[in-house]
């Protein structure tokens, strides 16, 4: 039941119904001004050198020699780097959230953790600051043409948070409100918290941060475009126009600007929710988002790259998929394309000398197998080869592969620590690579946690003929 707005309250926004993503997250004040947000990050290198110092004083007095890192990394430091990340938000969230998501092998398993956890988790605006956002955006007079705006955001994430409202032209909506300053503040919050992680050494030494850095600035540069976004929701939708199992939200751009993002309200359940549909039900959802993968990858040329699984809508009882998010859409280069569909030949068919060369290709191991000084030795390139290998032959010879079955990726995951823990060097592979395997890792999760069992052999067979 809709009402009208409460001018006798000038703090009024709406019906506060609406629950945050987490239960962890809570209505703080995003800092804005780019000093303020200095600050911040001076603050928490401060405070975690501080309680360093107090561990290792405490340690020597002790008798012990503790090392760096397990001063650093105390429980009370990734309390506090996870709390101040997430406060944040902007470029210093997305950052964790790219770091985590592309090398949580290669990084110790403490900031692992800590990453992982901004994936799911981020404060909210209070509601004072939300008005003046979209008072900003839309003129003081804005709340008159609505029938209510619920104040508390339905997912709080890096950039934006999103709320539910209802027009009085009926329009059920849902809107994506841009954090004040995170646009402006870009370049100076990735290169200040890149000195804090470098100054810290929470970041191993052979571990390049330099192309996270740049790749998480040029990323939430395109991000904070709302307009942009936008017109990948457009593009998205007309691609899928004849595919009647995916639905994308209508793009309103009469309510849109380059702070606020509107689009239609879906109703349907979070895709977590099909955890207890049957079996028929979450192979049926697993295929169509794995077929939906395939054809960003090798025909569209555009991948919606964030595999968070709060992208992802369902309905179990027509089966309908609808996708949110586009803000991390971007064009794959045809070369990317070309390498990946040659490593699924040589993959699919068994060709170990084709596989390697593709491999090199994409940058996976060196050319020839050779490594350069300072890059992954041979014996490692082997085993990463050895690994791909391994994948490809159960897909080759399983006509349908459960992925409630974690054995295989179990194994992939003892053999990438067991990696890491001698030192394995990543390869500096180009950007469109991990952001492939960052979709594809995350299809791989999401079939587990439903436990799907998807006919993946039939799903590459289209794409297995010479271009």
């Amino acid at each position: 039941m809709t009402s009208s707005p409460d001018e006798t309250r000038p703090d009024y926004i709406g019906p506060d119904e609406i629950q945050p993503a987490t239960a962890a997250a809570r209505a703080v004040a995003v800092p804005s001004a780019r000093i303020s947000r200095l600050a911040r990050i001076g603050g928490m290198a401060a405070q975690v050198a501080g309680n360093a110092m107090v561990g290792g004083v405490q340690a020597l007095s002790q008798g012990q020699r503790p090392q760096l890192r397990d001063l650093l990394m105390t429980p009370a430091n990734a309390r506090r780097l996870t709390s101040e990340l997430a406060r944040m938000r902007g470029a210093a969230m997305k950052l964790g959230q790219l770091m985590s998501m592309e090398s949580g092998a290669l990084l110790p398993q403490e900031l692992s953790q800590i990453l992982s956890r901004l994936r799911a988790e981020a404060d909210f605006m209070p509601p004072k600051q939300l008005r003046q956002v979209l008072d900003a955006a839309w003129g003081e007079g804005w709340r008159r043409q609505f029938l209510r705006f619920d104040v508390r955001p339905m997912a709080a994430a890096s950039i934006g948070q999103v709320h539910r409202a209802q027009l009085r032209d009926g329009r059920e909506m849902a809107i994506k409100v841009q954090y004040p300053g995170v646009a402006r503040s870009i370049d100076s919050d990735v290169a200040n918290l890149g000195s804090l992680l470098r100054a810290s050494r929470l970041v191993p030494g052979g571990f390049d941060i330099a192309p996270y850095l740049e790749e998480a600035r040029r990323q939430l540069h395109e991000e904070v475009d709302y307009d942009r976004e936008g017109r990948y929701l457009a593009d998205f939708a007309a691609q899928l126009n004849d595919q009647p199992q995916f639905q994308v939200p209508e793009f309103y751009p009469d309510w849109s600007t380059d702070a606020v993002l509107a689009m239609a309200y879906a109703k349907e359940r979070p895709v977590e929710d099909a955890q207890t549909a049957p079996q028929e039900v979450r192979d049926r959802l697993m295929r169509d988002l794995m077929a939906l993968m395939l054809r960003e990858l090798f025909e569209f040329g555009l991948m919606q790259s964030d595999p968070n699984f709060a992208n992802y809508l369902f309905d179990a009882e027509t089966g309908r998929i609808v996708l949110l998010d586009f803000g991390a859409t971007r064009p794959l280069a045809p070369q990317v394309v070309a390498q990946y569909r040659a490593l699924l030949r040589a993959g699919m068919r068994g060709d170990a000398a084709a596989l390697t060369a593709a491999a090199a290709d994409l940058g996976l191991v060196a050319p020839d197998g050779m490594a350069d000084e300072g890059a992954m030795r041979a014996d490692h390139q082997r085993r990463v080869l050895a690994m791909i290998t391994q994948v490809f032959d159960v897909l080759r010879t399983a006509k349908s592969y459960d992925f409630a079955d974690p054995s295989l990726l179990q194994q992939m995951q003892a053999e990438g620590m067991a990696l890491a823990e001698e030192g394995m060097v990543p390869p500096a592979v180009p950007m469109d690579v991990l952001f492939v395997q960052r979709k594809l890792a995350g299809m791989v999760l999401l079939a587990g946690r439903l436990g799907a069992r998807v006919p993946v052999r039939a799903l590459l067979s289209p794409y297995l003929e010479d271009d």
